[in-house]
């Protein structure tokens, strides 16, 4: 009895306190859950007790960084970090983060204690400061991408169909969710089917859904993506690609908003506001016969043309900024920002994946850089000067070897050959460095700094 009024007293304590807090066993399943944590959440105690913690918070550093596992493993606390949930009506929440660890009276650990902040207001007060570059997590400052800016508040008042154009990377996708989330059903479903990834007979039945028994391995009713969208958005992405047959099917369901689920002979009405993309030129389509014409004015009642990054150059600093960001929340890293020359480098670029590629880019340059900025060695071999000089050059930084060369080399170069600086620097004994440099066979730099200051 004395244990159940301490238990109770212990869930009032925690649910008087506004930061979510909860609790888990050596084996991560939720033992406490604070009211806070509901709200933030959207799920009940009830339903959280029990459940592993990356179920029901589905965080962004469940699957490589989570900060309680770091905790439970290393037995330090962590204090202020920051990190994404998706909440029960599946959007996104920034929350600050900090863990500790739960001893029963012996000392011994049996479990860790997480609680987290929702940032969401902090993340709008700095959205509305970065406003002028931002646009519902589209960054951009060129003309050409504010005058896009302009444009989309009153697209997303309206109801009408929407043709987004742009090539692939461009962020088409964004465009649309800004539209859908600025709109009045932004409280309703954006649902979006990617019309190229299936062949006719699966996106038939993705997008109109199928009645049991409709064919062999329909056991039970599914609703298609309309039905599942009713009340908001359906964003059809890369619509240029679907055949004639799937052309006239979808250009009767806009007409009258209505369609057949398969196996179904009674008509189903929707409320649906279509958005769609394509990376490809649907005029040129129509002109050579490959897409209906009826189709295309149906669609395209509004017109957005999404600008490649090539004519955008000016808002490379700010995506890389942006991504810098994005990386060291996701990889749990401190990099400080990109060296002049690497953003000479990303400014010089053509960019045929568009912004996706130069997401990819930083992607890839934060997994060789040890720390502080990005520096050129740490770019895909594309990126870096012909005459880009280091010991490993031709073994493309592909094995480990190859990075360990490099690794060392640059050391060496940073500090005019000074080998106890070096290792110094590289965290290993002298010993240790002059044997790699035997063994890897690395070209000491010609200034040998080993009786100077490094600089």
């Amino acid at each position: 009895m004395h244990q159940d009024n301490q238990e109770k007293e212990q869930d009032i304590i925690l649910d008087s306190i506004n930061e979510g807090v909860f609790t888990v066993d050596r084996k991560w399943r939720i033992t406490s859950f604070n009211r806070a944590a509901e709200k933030i959440t959207g799920i009940k105690r009830e339903q959280a007790l029990g459940r592993p913690c990356c179920e029901v918070f589905r965080a962004n550093i469940c699957e490589k960084a989570c900060a309680l596992r770091q905790t439970m493993e290393k037995g330090a606390s962590l204090f202020n970090e920051t990190a994404h949930i998706i909440n029960q009506a599946g959007q996104r929440i920034p929350i600050r983060i900090s863990t500790a660890l739960l001893k029963n009276d012996q000392g011994d650990v049996v479990g860790g204690v997480e609680t987290f902040q929702d940032l969401s207001q902090v993340e709008q007060l700095r959205k509305e400061l970065e406003s002028r570059y931002s646009f519902e997590d589209i960054i951009g400052r060129s003309p050409l991408m504010m005058e896009l800016f302009r444009f989309i508040a009153p697209v997303a008042d309206s109801d009408s169909t929407v043709l987004i154009e742009g090539a692939s990377g461009t962020g088409k996708e964004l465009f649309a969710r800004a539209i859908h989330n600025l709109s009045p059903r932004h409280n309703k479903p954006f649902v979006a089917v990617n019309c190229a990834a299936l062949p006719d007979t699966l996106l038939e039945s993705e997008l109109f859904g199928y009645k049991a028994g409709a064919f062999t391995d329909a056991r039970r009713d599914k609703p298609g993506r309309f039905a599942c969208a009713h009340g908001g958005t359906l964003f059809l992405d890369e619509i240029g690609d679907i055949s004639p047959a799937m052309q006239v099917r979808l250009l009767r369901v806009l007409q009258e908003r209505c369609f057949e689920p398969l196996g179904s002979v009674k008509s189903v009405h929707v409320d649906v506001r279509i958005l769609a993309a394509t990376n490809k030129n649907l005029a040129e389509l129509v002109h050579e016969g490959v897409f209906r014409e009826d189709l295309f004015y149906r669609i395209r009642v509004i017109h957005l043309q999404i600008p490649g990054l090539q004519k955008r150059k000016e808002d490379i600093p700010l995506l890389v900024k942006h991504f810098v960001a994005k990386f060291n929340r996701l990889y749990n890293r401190q990099i400080e920002g990109v060296s002049h020359e690497v953003l000479a480098r990303l400014m010089d670029y053509d960019y045929p994946g568009n912004v996706r590629e130069l997401e990819n880019i930083l992607e890839h340059a934060f997994v060789l850089c040890r720390g502080g900025m990005i520096e050129v060695r740490c770019l895909p071999l594309e990126l870096r000067p012909k005459d880009y000089s280091m010991a490993s050059e031709s073994c493309g930084l592909t094995t480990l070897q190859a990075m360990e060369q490099n690794l060392i080399f640059e050391a060496l170069k940073r500090h005019s050959g000074n080998r106890t600086r070096t290792a110094e620097h590289l965290g290993i004994d002298t010993s240790t460095l002059y044997r790699k440099i035997k063994s890897l066979g690395i070209k000491v730099p010609a200034t040998d700094g080993r009786s100077s200051r490094s600089r």
